[in-house]
């Protein structure tokens, strides 16, 4: 039974790990990121490494998408000056 578990949480990490990189929007490559972590976490508790999955589900599954996350969405906000929200620079007010 345990050899079992061990065989299907590689192979959905395996797949996961995959979509993980074919994946080309990089918000749904963060969401996709975070399922992989979950995967992770499955497989280090079924391999017995509690320890090791915890850190994951952390890490894996909640910080590294969010960084992402924000990081695109200043990068879309820095590319986009035009939209709501803009700060003024220096040369947009009058003197």
């Amino acid at each position: 039974m345990t050899d079992t578990l061990i065989v299907i949480a590689l192979l959905l990490t395996a797949v996961t790990a995959t979509a993980a990189a074919l994946t080309r929007d990089p918000v749904r490559q963060a969401a996709v990121l975070a399922l992989l972590g979950l995967c992770l976490a499955a497989l280090f508790t079924v391999l017995q490494a509690p320890d090791v999955a915890l850190s994951q589900l952390g890490v894996g599954s909640a910080i590294t998408p969010l960084l992402i996350l924000l990081t695109v969405r200043r990068v879309r906000r820095e590319e986009h000056p035009g939209e709501r929200g803009k700060r003024p620079d220096r040369t947009d007010r009058p003197e």
